[in-house]
Order: C-alpha cells, then sequence, then structure tokens
C-alpha cells in the first residue's frame, strides 16, 4: 500500500495555490507534473512552464493544514506558509506565517539557549557575589 502526500501547484510570482492534490493512501502511484495537467481540469487553464510545484510527504503538516484560514507558498523562498487565525484578536486580518510546527521547533531551540544563557549568568552572578564576600572578609579583618 502506497501513500502520496499533497501536491501544491502554485504561481511562482504571487505565491498563490492554483490547485492542490490532496493526500492519497492505498494502490497508487505518484504522477508526475505533465501527467497532472492532463488529469486535473483546474491546472488546464495554465501553462506547466509557469507553474510551481510543491511536493510533501504523507501526512507532512497535516495540523497546521486542519487549523489555518488558508496557505500559500512564499515566492522568495518556496516555502509553505498558512493563515492562521487570531483567537486573541478575531478582529485582526490574519497574515501568512511558517507552519507552526516549524515555529514550536524553533521556538524550543530557542528556549533551550536561553536556559543555558540564563544558568551561565546565575552562575556567573554567584561568583561575583562570592567574590565580594571575600573582599568583604578581607577588607574587614
Amino acid at each position: 500500500m502506497n501513500e502520496l502526500g499533497r501536491k501544491l501547484y502554485y504561481q511562482p510570482s504571487t505565491g498563490n495555490v492554483v490547485f492542490t492534490r490532496g493526500e492519497m493512501t492505498g494502490h497508487v502511484i505518484e504522477s508526475t507534473k505533465e501527467q497532472d495537467f492532463a488529469s486535473y481540469s483546474k491546472l488546464a487553464d495554465y501553462n506547466p512552464n509557469t507553474i510551481g510545484v510543491v511536493q510533501l510527504e504523507h501526512g507532512q503538516y497535516a495540523e497546521e493544514f486542519a487549523a489555518c484560514n488558508g496557505y500559500r507558498v512564499n515566492p522568495g523562498t518556496g516555502e509553505i506558509q498558512f493563515l492562521y487565525p487570531d483567537l486573541n484578536d478575531p478582529e485582526e486580518p490574519p497574515t501568512f506565517r511558517k507552519p507552526l510546527s516549524i515555529e514550536v521547533d524553533e521556538l524550543r531551540q530557542e528556549n533551550i539557549l536561553l536556559k543555558v544563557q540564563n544558568a551561565a549568568l546565575s552562575e556567573r552572578a554567584d561568583f561575583v557575589e562570592d567574590v565580594i564576600a571575600e573582599m568583604v572578609k578581607q577588607v574587614y579583618q
């Protein structure tokens, strides 16, 4: 049994997705870009040479696709960006962001770095306090 991930066909100049071939599971075979243009009527209106494609792994960004209000491909980087509703300010218009799973990973790495820096600063502060205490002893003896 095969599993195929989503394929996003998009306009490279804007990043707008013009067609998404959903995930597939079962006795399926991956198709080429040319086969997709011949098979899907939504792609027939476009010149294959002017359309980009992003192939995802099966299940990749599944939570992001389920939670988002929209998505596109960043024209500069070729990375997928998602529109998420702002639950704290529903009136605020959403902006495209990188996948939440990537943001979470980056924040975890930043958190680890900050914890290490905090521990180093704490050790330094303890050392300075010890030096000051030793100096006070020397002065008042």
